[in-house]
């Protein structure tokens, strides 16, 4: 069992009505900047002042930012930062599977327990349902009881997120730091999960070649350089 999923059996330590708010807007601010976001800064403001300090500080900063800069820089350093570097990236499932068959496994078992609430994912216009801002969307509206379980079970790969921002003095980790504010903290054996995370990769499957030529994990600088082989960021749920 992954360490960190005896998270699950923890609870929030915010009240249901501000760990919907909070998951609702860090979904807005992890998605792609556009003049839409913009013209919410205001609601989002007013909405992010009501919440604890943990979660409405670094998100009044980063709205803050959001105010103060031109659209073009915005889109440019989102693209830069969650489009390029596979370090940040934005699909839970990625850190712990990697690109291998059990990650399109893990995709199928997500999808189904959003169909289970009601959710019906299709092809059109919308990204994988282990992408962040879909799972907290639809626990801020649907079932939080559900992205309760799939962030704390993927919550190494949020932490690995957090240290790939930090890093990049990454504008956006004002907004990882807040949903960090919403979840358990590391504890024990998680911390020794992440170093290993950090220094292997995630897994690495090598489609088509004998058992023995593959590698358990990714070379370390995989992370950066690694094209996809698996699942990559398709259009397969309703627009958000």
């Amino acid at each position: 069992m992954m360490p960190w999923r005896r998270h699950r059996r923890t609870s929030s330590q915010l009240s249901p009505q501000d760990q919907a708010s909070a998951w609702q807007c860090i979904s807005l601010l992890l998605d792609y900047p556009d003049e839409t976001l913009l013209e919410r800064v205001p609601m989002l403001t007013e909405v992010v002042d009501g919440l604890p300090d943990g979660v409405r500080m670094p998100l009044r900063r980063f709205l803050a930012h959001l105010a103060t800069t031109d659209l073009g820089e915005l889109q440019r350093d989102y693209v830069d930062t969650f489009d390029v570097t596979r370090r940040c990236c934005l699909h839970l499932t990625y850190f712990l599977h990697g690109d291998t068959r059990n990650r399109g496994a893990a995709l199928v078992r997500i999808k189904q327990d959003y169909r289970r609430h009601g959710v019906q994912f299709t092809d059109e216009d919308a990204e994988l349902p282990d992408h962040l801002c879909v799972a907290l969307e639809f626990g801020a509206t649907v079932d939080a009881g559900t992205t309760w379980r799939l962030l704390n079970d993927h919550r190494v790969g949020i932490e690995l997120l957090r240290v790939a921002l930090v890093e990049r003095e990454s504008a956006w980790l004002d907004v990882v730091e807040a949903l960090r504010a919403t979840l358990p903290v590391l504890a024990g054996d998680d911390h020794e999960a992440l170093a290993r995370l950090i220094e292997e990769g995630p897994p690495a499957e090598l489609v088509g070649l004998s058992t023995e030529m593959n590698a358990p994990y990714a070379t370390p600088s995989n992370l950066d350089d690694h094209q996809p082989s698996g699942p990559t960021p398709v259009t397969i749920g309703g627009p958000r």
